[in-house]
């Protein structure tokens, strides 16, 4: 990635995220190299959760988005109904692309029954991607509670040998669920969660990998087929267990990120166990147990349907903020509800960045008293 250029664009970015519809921002002269990657895969009934996603990513970010959706032929249609209806202040912010849902290697009937339908498509994106550097990879049940361009930084951290990068599946080694159950072998001391992952996807693609079948390294996509076949009958979370299998044996490769790039029920549910969160907010919230559709975390179902929910040129403290308080005092009977401070800091951060550029750009700095 080429960061000396992105250094210069920073200084102009301007983004009116206050209430939508300012001047045209630095997105749209941004060069296509410096803009970020968002995949998704998407089939079955995540339409809506999918579009509620794209929506969060939307409203927070600075930078041009192009969005990469993998998704049936039956939702191609709604996708590109849905996106294209978006006010015109916020279709300027992404270009998107949907794909077919395809599987170079192997038997894509097996690889169709992985975990959920289409799962295992992730896997595929550093053959079928080839000319984009790098990712984010997110589920369909991810929010952003601020822009994605500060989880698109952490490609900065990696070192020489980093290709991608994931946050711990537990915090508590001894009560997470792969030091406990788990059949095959897995990152570190609790796996990790493949929920939201950042790739470098060049690096990825010219990278020998360790593993268990053969004394040398196999490449990316050499490795997908026979990894699968060897270790199918041990797996449960499909995808995701293959992911902690290849960086088991190959540890060198992973950039393991704090819990508030992907907070999810387990780090409130039986106690707050995400100290980063705790001390910084949730970053971006993973809502993974079905929790923004039923009423068992209702701090998650609060968060996802007042973006769902927020009108796209409303002002965001009085039509997302506010409300959002208002529900949270509903939910402090549950673990989860009683530090809403944790689930809205990294918000209210956002939308008073917002309005200050918005202030010092529209009104000008010396009038502000």
């Amino acid at each position: 990635m080429n960061f000396t250029l992105e250094a210069e664009f920073h200084t102009h970015n301007l983004t009116n995220l206050w209430r939508p519809g300012g001047p045209r921002s630095f997105q749209a002269v941004l060069p296509p190299e410096l803009w970020i990657h968002l995949a998704v895969v998407a089939c079955g009934n995540r339409l809506e959760e999918t579009l509620v996603m794209l929506k969060s990513a939307v409203l927070f970010s600075h930078r041009k988005i192009q969005f990469h959706i993998f998704t049936e032929d039956s939702l191609k249609p709604e996708f590109d109904k849905q996106l294209r209806q978006w006010p015109e202040s916020y279709t300027k912010k992404f270009e998107h692309r949907i794909y077919p849902i395809t599987f170079s290697v192997g038997n894509p009937q097996e690889w169709k029954k992985l975990f959920k339908p289409c799962a295992a498509q992730r896997l595929f994106l550093p053959v079928i991607l080839k000319d984009v550097d790098s990712l984010l990879y997110v589920d369909t049940d991810v929010l952003f509670l601020r822009p994605v361009d500060d989880i698109w930084k952490l490609l900065r951290q990696f070192n020489s040998t980093q290709l991608a990068a994931m946050a711990p599946e537990h915090e508590i080694p001894k009560i997470g669920w792969y030091s406990r159950f788990a059949r095959h072998p897995f990152y570190g001391s609790a796996g990790v969660n493949s929920g939201v992952m950042l790739m470098n996807l060049t690096r990825i693609r010219s990278a020998q990998f360790k593993n268990s079948m053969i004394p040398t390294g196999l490449a990316w996509e050499d490795m997908l087929y026979p990894l699968y076949q060897k270790y199918k009958n041990a797996i449960t979370w499909g995808d995701q267990d293959l992911l902690n299998i290849i960086f088991y044996f190959n540890p060198e490769y992973l950039y393991v990120f704090p819990c508030q790039w992907n907070y999810r029920p387990d780090h409130c549910m039986y106690g707050s166990n995400c100290r980063e969160a705790e001390r910084e907010g949730v970053s971006v919230l993973h809502g993974n147990r079905g929790v923004y559709h039923d009423d068992k975390q209702p701090t998650f179902k609060a968060l996802y349907e007042a973006i769902r929910d927020f009108p796209f040129q409303d002002n965001l403290f009085q039509s997302m903020y506010y409300p959002l308080q208002l529900k949270f005092l509903e939910t402090v009977h549950t673990l989860c509800g009683r530090i809403p401070q944790v689930f809205l800091k990294q918000i209210e951060k956002t939308m008073k960045r917002a309005y200050e550029k918005h202030v010092i750009i529209h009104i000008g700095p010396n009038q502000m008293h």
